[in-house]
């Protein structure tokens, strides 16, 4: 099975990952946030499956395009 990256589109601190590894997903569920500008930004599944992985933990900073973690498909 595939596996598709879930990436941070912005840099800041990850504030809540409401899923966890083996969770299923449908493409566009919200499976982070990144606190920016005292914004809570989502970050979107882009793909259905299951979380096969989290690399990230909330209160870990990120950069833009990071990687985060990986969905199977």
């Amino acid at each position: 099975m595939p596996e598709i990256k879930i990436l941070s589109e912005v840099a800041d601190r990850i504030c809540s990952l409401p899923l966890a590894t083996g969770d299923s997903v449908n493409e566009g569920d919200e499976v982070a946030f990144v606190e920016a500008m005292k914004m809570e930004i989502p970050v979107a599944s882009p793909a259905a499956g299951k979380i096969k992985s989290m690399i990230v933990a909330v209160d870990d900073v990120v950069a833009e395009g990071q990687l985060l973690g990986t969905v199977e498909t």
